[in-house]
């Protein structure tokens, strides 16, 4: 009986122990719901910061496009451009022997007895002309039009008597030529005043 009596205090011990032991869990509502809307805080400032960040990734992301796409653009401008005047400067260089054929061809007009060689020349002369023509070059038409500063370098002015020929070019000094739409040399010519 001793026993049992031992063990009932022993178990009552051990009960109580443990019940002191571990306290119940108390939970404070003030602190937590304090805590958790600091964490909400957390949450959404950091989704604020998350939504800057994309929306600057974005806008980043945008001009970067649109840079590259100018950049594309131009370079096929500048492509076509460089396709188109290609030869420029090899015409250039070449459209001081057109001057040379028609001295050549006023030289020789007119002897009889160098006919056949002003024919060959005039026929070299064509051709050369053709080729240029195929190359997009085509000479400036000026005789008789009005002074155009855009196509025309006047080198002088002469009086005339009729009011129609005013402004408008009287002579030719030296044809110019156009590659497509730019001009590559202007006609130097003379205008009535």
């Amino acid at each position: 009986m001793e026993n049992q009596e031992n063990h009932t205090e022993n178990q009552e011990f051990e009960n109580k122990t443990l019940d002191d032991a571990v306290p119940e869990p108390t939970i404070d509502t003030d602190t937590l719901t304090a805590d958790q809307d600091i964490a909400d805080m957390d949450a959404a400032q950091e989704a604020d910061k998350m939504a800057e960040a994309c929306k600057a990734w974005q806008d980043k992301y945008m001009r970067l496009s649109a840079e590259f796409d100018n950049f594309r653009k131009r370079t096929l401008k500048e492509k076509m451009d460089l396709i188109a005047s290609g030869g420029e400067d090899v015409i250039k260089a070449i459209i001081p022997v057109v001057d040379d054929f028609e001295r050549a061809i006023a030289a020789l007009d007119g002897k009889e007895h160098v006919a056949a060689e002003c024919e060959g020349v005039r026929l070299i002369y064509q051709k050369f002309l053709d080729i240029l023509k195929s190359k997009g070059v085509t000479p400036i038409d000026a005789l008789g039009k009005p002074m155009d500063v855009d196509f025309h370098d006047a080198v002088a002015k002469v009086p005339v008597d009729d009011a129609e020929k005013k402004g408008t070019v009287i002579d030719v000094v030296q044809t110019g030529y156009m590659l497509k739409d730019k001009v590559l040399r202007f006609a130097k010519v003379v205008v009535g005043e």
